[in-house]
């Protein structure tokens, strides 16, 4: 897909652009511990940078809008393996601002608004001593590993405290882990039914409530799901490809220069990626703090008149059935525009993100299920007036 803006929009100047939208469009003490330590076998973390990314303009700026505004309601990536979609994702966990989280140690997530009915009783008791129900901590993205059971997904009881304790535990899953963090669930068309349900009924409600015998929990879960998939592989199901916000067509690069600069920099990144990263560090640390000041703006900026026409005509034009569509894109123009510091969204801004919220939203199916059923209706007018 271009990176080029539409023939009929006027060019931006880019001097005054936020830092946040050019960075995009350009681009503690060690401690020695003596002893033996068993080799476990795993792997260091070393995500690829997110500004090293070469082109995918759509894509980075997609995943970015949903960082800064996590209303939009995720991000679905769409392409051929080996186009860059899994490497994009984890690139965010550099570039993942901060925000408050409730410090409950019990695991329920119980925030300064529960008070004081709904806390734990460790919470209850921090509530009456005055001490803060929460803490500053950064974003992080929660991966749903493949073989994922629901036990895994939802929680449930812990099978170490129950044969070492021989008591009953119920833990927490990996739902109620990713609240106020990023879900990123890969080959997400594959995902098996019941972990899909669960995942929809969570991501609507905003928690969910597990059960057990005669113990049950309830959770937050206010995550933004991204997810990834393979077309060769096997469809998505319209409910849950109605949840995401966004959706992105990912291409491989056509430019031979791109494609070069692709070879160049994932070539430094392997052969040394403490050292790649480095050298990125600086762009990183840049954006993270704008994409903090961004969701800060955000609550205060509002939608333009015309960009609200524009829309809602848009999605009366394509036949878009789904109130989600316009829910998405005015979501992503307001993202588009605090990450550019100004407190209007425009029609500029609307048009930017339009495609990647309204594409893949029109089904046929539902267009000859629909049109049949009115043939039918009116067969059945006729027949009572004759």
């Amino acid at each position: 897909m271009s990176d080029m803006p539409p023939d009929d929009l006027p060019v931006e100047n880019t001097e005054n652009r936020s830092a946040l939208l050019q960075i995009l469009q350009a681009t503690g003490a060690h401690r020695e511990i003596s002893g033996y330590s068993e080799d476990y076998g795993l792997a260091e973390v070393l995500p690829f940078p997110f500004f090293a990314l070469v082109g995918q303009m759509e894509m980075r700026l997609a995943l970015m809008l949903s960082i800064i505004n996590p209303a939009i309601g995720g991000v679905l990536l769409v392409g051929t393996r080996g186009v860059g979609k899994t490497t994009a994702v984890r690139s965010l966990s550099g570039i993942l601002p901060d925000v408050e989280v409730s410090a409950c140690v019990s695991g329920e997530g119980c925030m300064p608004a529960d008070a004081p009915d709904n806390l734990c009783p460790n919470c209850f008791e921090k509530w009456k001593r005055g001490e803060s129900l929460t803490k500053i901590d950064t974003v992080k993205l929660v991966e749903l590993p493949l073989n994922a059971r629901l036990e895994d997904v939802v929680g449930g009881i812990n099978e170490r405290v129950a044969v070492q304790q021989s008591r009953v535990k119920l833990e927490r899953g990996i739902l109620s882990r990713a609240d106020q963090n990023l879900l990123y669930v890969d080959e997400v068309n594959l995902l098996d039914h019941q972990i899909a349900d669960a995942i929809l009924d969570a991501s609507a409600a905003g928690q969910y409530s597990v059960r057990r015998g005669a113990m049950s929990g309830t959770y937050r879960s206010r995550f933004v799901m991204i997810g990834s998939m393979n077309p060769e592989e096997g469809v998505l199901r319209p409910q849950i490809m109605d949840r995401f916000g966004l959706r992105i067509l990912v291409r491989g690069l056509t430019a031979h220069d791109e494609r070069l600069e692709v070879y160049e920099r994932v070539r430094a990144y392997r052969n040394n990626p403490r050292a790649f990263i480095r050298e990125w560090l600086e762009v990183t640390l840049a954006a993270r703090e704008e994409v903090g000041l961004a969701r800060e703006l955000l609550p205060e900026v509002t939608l333009e008149g015309e960009a609200v026409e524009l829309g809602l005509r848009l999605v009366e034009q394509l036949g878009v059935d789904s109130h989600r569509a316009e829910y998405a894109m005015f979501e992503a123009a307001r993202a588009h525009a605090a990450s550019d510091g100004r407190g209007v969204a425009t029609v500029a801004d609307l048009r930017t993100v339009a495609p990647m919220a309204l594409r893949l939203r029109r089904s046929q199916f539902m267009v000859d299920f629909l049109n049949a059923q009115q043939a039918e209706d009116q067969h059945i007018i006729e027949a009572m007036n004759a």
